[in-house]
């Protein structure tokens, strides 16, 4: 458990840096430039990630079961996991109503992939890796919406092509990584009870 908590620290402290000491990112990036920040900061996040599939597989091995989960919420699962592919693909297809009206589509999917999967998973690492995603995503939704608000931030508006564009490689991406990814980067199989 003890590299799965240090990754989740690094990752996500790294990740909340705009949340809790803008005015320190500023100075940073005005003091070593953009780019180095940048660098810094993607190394950072690298090691954090490195550490939390680490750790998670550590604690696979030696698990602590919390509570057993209903059948049904794997289910549930997998439908709000769908939804948070299709924000996934928001925050990167062009002019799309999704983005325009939540804003900051992508930090909303770690929401719903988080709680979907808390729904499925009763494990200590699930409530520690997706309790923590989600605490993380809560945070950072409503730091960016306040400063979208304090900066005057408008949303360029959608189109159907980019709302059709959007569910179509959300979805697939989503069906794709259910039915195939899953199991073999994660060695679970959503679907198979």
């Amino acid at each position: 458990m003890t590299l799965l908590i240090a990754g989740l620290i690094v990752f996500l402290g790294a990740h909340s840096v705009r949340i809790f000491a803008e005015g320190w990112r500023g100075a940073q990036i005005a003091k070593r430039g953009l780019g180095a920040y940048k660098g810094i900061y993607s190394v950072v996040s690298a090691l954090g990630l490195v550490l939390i599939v680490i750790g998670y597989g550590q604690a696979r091995g030696a698990t602590i079961v919390l509570w057993d989960p209903p059948l049904w919420a794997r289910h549930v699962s997998a439908l709000l996991v769908l939804f948070a592919f299709v924000l996934l693909a928001a925050a990167y297809v062009p002019r799309n109503h999704i983005k325009a009206a939540v804003g900051h589509p992508m930090v909303l999917g770690v929401k719903i992939w988080a709680f979907g999967h808390l729904l499925a998973n009763g494990h200590l690492e699930d409530l520690l890796l997706f309790g923590g995603f989600l605490a993380w995503a809560m945070f950072d939704y409503r730091a960016a919406r306040r400063r979208d608000r304090s900066e005057g931030r408008v949303e360029v508006r959608g189109t159907l092509a980019g709302d059709v564009t959007t569910i179509v490689v959300g979805a697939a991406a989503w069906a794709v990584f259910a039915l195939y990814l899953h199991a073999w980067l994660i060695g679970v199989r959503p679907f198979v009870v």
